[in-house]
């Protein structure tokens, strides 16, 4: 009897890591139309619109900027304008998950318990079973789009997309536009035309 309550107490925690929160890699693909060697200063806004930008549209705005700067663009001083304009926009919508299913069985072997001074009762043979697994549930598919203008003409334009569980510890807004932000700008300027994954 005590073997069989270890084995189930290890299949309620082995169930627990199957069902943990899963990760999802960044799927970013390029376009341009040269090496993108030159930089200079460059300005962040939105896509369309005018008036007041929302937080959330910040924090994305926050993000890019971090990744402009780290390539090594520069702010424009004040009242100087920019060499470049990054526009930037992104969208969030419900996304259900893939069924989560655990690799990982139990195996409970035959053996005997006996049943007193009378005789006793045999348990033979063997039961595996999975452990964990779970149906599809609720995620958010989060897509961050930038465009890189010089004067009039766009020189590179990009879109980041993933797919977040929202049971995950990063699936606030900040860590999300990090994130997104920085697989589209990975091997900056990227191949144009071609879609990588960035875990």
């Amino acid at each position: 009897m005590r073997k069989i309550m270890i084995a189930a107490g290890l299949a309620a925690a082995l169930s627990g890591c199957a069902t943990g929160p899963t990760r999802f890699p960044v799927q970013a693909t390029r376009y341009h139309f040269d090496a993108m060697t030159d930089r200079g200063t460059i300005a962040v806004e939105p896509l369309t619109g005018s008036g007041t930008a929302s937080i959330e549209y910040k924090t994305y705005a926050a993000a890019v900027q971090t990744e402009l700067l780290r390539l090594g663009f520069t702010a424009p001083p004040p009242g100087q304008t920019p060499q470049f304009l990054a526009t930037v926009s992104f969208s969030r919508a419900p996304g259900m998950l893939p069924p989560r299913r655990s690799p990982v069985s139990i195996g409970l072997g035959g053996g005997g318990i006996s049943g007193g001074r009378g005789g006793g009762v045999g348990l033979g043979g063997g039961v595996s079973f999975p452990v964990g697994g779970s149906g599809a549930h609720e995620g958010v598919v989060t897509e961050l789009s930038v465009r890189i203008r010089r004067g009039p003409d766009a020189v590179w334009e990009g879109q980041a997309q993933s797919l977040t569980d929202l049971a995950s510890p990063d699936a606030d807004t900040p860590a999300i536009a990090a994130r997104l932000a920085r697989a589209l700008f990975s091997g900056f300027p990227g191949d144009s035309g071609r879609t990588i994954e960035v875990p």
